[in-house]
């Protein structure tokens, strides 16, 4: 079993440009992006941290007198690594590809990058299917966030999610505002989605151990990978037995596509909050949006990943600082993998961004496979 053993980088000047590591947290307390500041933490549960995440900010498009903006990405993998480190090296890429091919960001350009960057992993799996067939039962949930031209879109495939913090003037209170869909069989809405493309194929999702499952398996019913659940092809031998389903099937069974929302952005619209389901287990979309307004910008992601480690230690009726000592592996019994991007939005930068020109690009991945293995 591959165990997950952090590398410490040096530290710079500004909270080390890279993150820093403590035990099986990453952190990077402070950034900036194009539009304002961003705050990134990451906990690892898994026997190997399965999620992967990145800010990039500067160019959106391989043409750098195309747009400027910010892209965030938050992947939470699952069945391993491979889905995850894939989405983090290329799905970004081919936005930019797309985006100079088409002129711009769009939905459409989102969408066409989702389904490149799924293609591509299930070619991969194809290569590679005899050497490594457990590849393909890897996937992952795939949450992105770009902030172009004073436009947010978001696209989403699984269950991870995005809040916007906005200031109501006549309370002013700081209300939550989820933006993303999920798609988690245990929601009724999305059972009958997924019943509703499946007509003929009563066990298209089964209870299992009191949770709902797409064919008693995952219960996401849209990632990226997965190509067992996607091509039959991939849904036997070699595969691992417990992955094979006892009959063919003859169209995907789960989808990468995402859905999609566009925002124009508001000067009220204070900070986005993108994470992954580890967190919203612990914490609601209110909460976390009280917490981030409520404290200083420096280290708020890692104030929201240690409140839902509080909150986990206390479900199970156990001292946080004892939950603080169970090893990687063991601690997925407690919580899972977490991962949690705040950017802050200043309405500032967005009015007067140059959009031909832009200082250094920025770009870091939390989960970064430098710190692994």
């Amino acid at each position: 079993m591959v165990r997950s053993c952090w590398k410490p980088s040096v530290e710079g000047d500004d909270g080390d440009e890279n993150g820093r590591v403590d035990g099986l947290l990453w952190y990077k307390d402070f950034g900036n992006h194009v539009y304002g500041e961003f705050s990134m933490a990451v906990i690892q549960a898994n026997s190997s941290l399965e999620d992967r995440s990145q800010v990039e900010s500067g160019p959106l498009s391989s043409n750098h007198l195309g747009p400027q903006g910010t892209f965030i990405g938050v992947y939470d993998g699952h069945g391993g690594t491979e889905a995850s480190q894939f989405v983090t090296d290329n799905l970004f890429s081919n936005i930019k590809r797309l985006a100079c091919k088409h002129q711009g960001i769009s939905e459409n350009v989102i969408k066409m990058a989702y389904s490149a960057t799924d293609e591509a992993f299930l070619s991969l799996v194809k290569k590679q299917w005899l050497n490594k067939p457990h590849i393909a039962s890897t996937g992952t949930c795939c949450l992105v966030g770009i902030i172009c031209n004073n436009v947010l879109y978001i696209a989403n495939s699984g269950d991870s999610r995005a809040v916007l913090g906005r200031l109501e003037r006549i309370t002013k209170e700081t209300s939550a505002i989820q933006l993303s869909t999920e798609h988690n069989v245990n929601q009724e809405m999305v059972r009958d989605e997924i019943q509703s493309k499946h007509p003929y194929d009563s066990q298209i999702v089964v209870m299992r151990h009191n949770v709902w499952r797409v064919k008693g398996l995952i219960q996401v019913s849209r990632s990226i990978g997965d190509a067992y659940l996607k091509k039959a092809e991939f849904n036997k031998e070699p595969l691992p037995s417990k992955y094979r389903l006892p009959e063919t099937f003859f169209k995907p069974i789960l989808s990468c596509e995402p859905s999609i929302s566009t925002h124009k952005l508001h000067p009220d619209d204070h900070f986005l909050i993108f994470a992954s389901d580890g967190l919203w287990e612990h914490l609601t979309n209110q909460e976390a949006v009280n917490i981030v307004n409520n404290n200083p910008p420096n280290g708020i992601a890692k104030r929201l990943v240690k409140a839902a480690l509080r909150e986990a230690a206390k479900k199970r009726e156990m001292r946080f600082t004892d939950l603080q000592k169970i090893e990687q592996g063991v601690r997925r019994h407690f919580h899972d993998d977490i991962t949690v991007i705040v950017v802050y939005l200043n309405p500032k930068l967005s009015d007067n961004i140059n959009c031909s020109h832009s200082d250094s690009p920025l770009s870091i991945k939390g989960g970064d496979p430098t710190y692994s293995y």
